[in-house]
């Protein structure tokens, strides 16, 4: 994964020595159970999860340069929440923030930056995002960011013993990113 960076930000791998900041906010009630998985446990396992998140290559640790500080991550993972359109090239952006540093609006500095990697670097066709129907904080970062709302799908959260949730899609296409950048 390249290196992305913002005015506030560095979006880079992860590393093992990252796991006191991941579990900081990955024990949170609020973050967890907002993206489909429950709160880590103790540091060892936020340990295990960024060994995933190195073995799979998609997720970014989003730094906080202020401070030098783990404080989310960012993905952008092969998924293709749409059958009829999986002849696309595309993506998922997916993420999680430290409550600490929630209304600062860096979430949004780090979708932009990184629907700008997409398709600019990637040439990706489309970008999907989702967030449970209860979440919306989520909703609001996604429509600042230039998605626009497609659909709605019913699901069973496995990582949460099988609870049943609403996830709404959105998506930006590459002529909607280009038809933003002029219009800024």
């Amino acid at each position: 994964m390249e290196t992305l960076t913002t005015e506030r930000l560095i979006l880079r791998e992860w590393k093992i020595s990252d796991s006191k900041d991941l579990y900081e906010y990955a024990k949170s009630d609020f973050v967890g159970p907002n993206a489909g998985w429950p709160p880590h446990k103790n540091e060892e396992e936020s340990k295990e999860v960024i060994k995933l998140f190195i073995q799979e290559n998609d997720t970014y640790a989003v730094v906080l340069k202020e401070e030098n500080k783990v404080i989310g991550s960012i993905g952008l993972h092969e998924r293709k929440p749409d059958e009829n359109l999986v002849d696309l090239k595309q993506r998922e952006i997916g993420y999680v923030l430290n409550p600490k540093y929630w209304g600062r609006g860096l979430i949004p500095e780090a979708v932009n930056r990184v629907i700008q990697y997409g398709f600019e670097i990637l040439n990706l066709d489309i970008i999907w995002c989702g967030h449970f129907d209860s979440n919306h904080n989520s909703k609001r970062v996604y429509e600042k960011c230039g998605f626009i709302y497609r659909f709605q799908k019913k699901q069973k959260l496995k990582l949460l013993n099988n609870k049943e949730a609403i996830t709404l899609y959105y998506s930006i296409t590459k002529s909607d990113y280009i038809k933003n950048i002029r219009e800024r």
